[in-house]
């Protein structure tokens, strides 16, 4: 089946619902879904963490999201210096 990036959404979110609704008090788990849905989340959410994430079921890591944000402008700072480089290099 093609899935898309609402289905995705909709089965991580549908699957918590039922595990809370069952009585367990645990995000939704590969093992929860057919090889084919997992790799269809994967594919348009990222890894599991993110896709939860992405579906509201888990809160983003603040740590995580600001080391990310700093690694962006770590490179953002490199390919600017790179291209100075370049300029003062061919004067």
């Amino acid at each position: 089946m093609n899935y898309s990036k609402e289905d995705c959404i909709r089965m991580l979110c549908k699957k918590y619902e039922e595990l809370n609704l069952s009585g367990e008090m645990r995000y939704p788990a590969r093992k929860d879904f057919t090889n084919g849905e997992v790799n269809a989340i994967k594919s348009f959410l990222g890894p599991w963490p993110r896709a939860l994430e992405a579906a509201g079921i888990k809160e983003a890591d603040p740590e995580r999201l600001e080391k990310k944000k700093q690694q962006r402008i770590n490179q953002k700072r490199k390919k600017t210096q790179r291209k100075i480089e370049k300029t003062t290099d061919a004067e």
